[in-house]
């Protein structure tokens, strides 16, 4: 991923935390010449037993992730192979009309972060369940209302067979924050007014992170 410097956030804390609130991940493999590229979406979370409280560079953390084993790319997948792992964060449309300045043009707000790391497949059925569950555990404290899996843990083993879990060892990750930080202080001041007074959530949450800017 190009990012041009001005676009760079030197402390990692925020491509750690853009991971955790926008989990759901694009991973991106090399495909065969006929097929292209494999690429599905599927749920990531960090390694409740090495890298649960991450906090530093991304590089040396480990993230689970998993997906159906009917997926062509769960096949194309090797342990040892590399995996590109991208994520997005809050985004939305700049209008020339916030800048109250001529000429001007147009842009697009966007968060992202790029991670690269090595693969490790899961092939035991009990280690696949741990995945399931820790993110399970994850999603339910950060997104849900606390379910209570125990009643479910017998249906779980029943469409385990069918999950092909994986851990990734990440040894690369760039992030891009693109907030207007190339346009003058009063400019990025009223983009991030108007992204904040507005009734759509993605404004809003590209707002926060936009006074969060030095």
């Amino acid at each position: 991923m190009f990012v041009p410097s001005f676009y760079r956030e030197s402390d990692s804390s925020w491509m750690v935390d853009l991971i955790r609130g926008n989990p759901l991940a694009l991973a991106v493999a090399n495909g065969c010449p006929k097929n292209g590229p494999f690429a599905t979406h599927l749920p990531v979370i960090f390694d409740p037993e090495t890298s649960a409280d991450w906090t530093g560079e991304l590089p040396g953390a480990t993230l689970l992730g998993h997906m159906n084993r009917a997926n062509p790319h769960w096949a194309a997948l090797e342990t040892g192979g590399v995996l590109l792992l991208t994520f997005t964060g809050p985004h939305s449309y700049v209008s020339p009309t916030v800048y109250e300045v001529t000429p001007a043009a147009p842009t697009w707000n966007f968060t992202a972060v790029h991670v690269r790391g090595v693969v490790e497949k899961i092939d035991e059925t009990e280690e696949t369940l741990d995945v399931v569950q820790s993110t399970v555990r994850a999603f339910e404290g950060a997104f849900g209302d606390g379910w209570d899996m125990t009643e479910s843990l017998g249906y779980f083993r029943k469409i385990a067979p069918a999950v092909g879990a994986f851990r990734l060892k990440v040894t690369g990750a760039e992030g891009m924050f693109k907030l207007s930080q190339e346009q003058p202080g009063e400019v990025r001041d009223r983009v991030r007014k108007s992204f904040g007074e507005s009734a759509c959530t993605y404004k809003r949450e590209t707002a926060g992170l936009m006074s969060r800017l030095p």
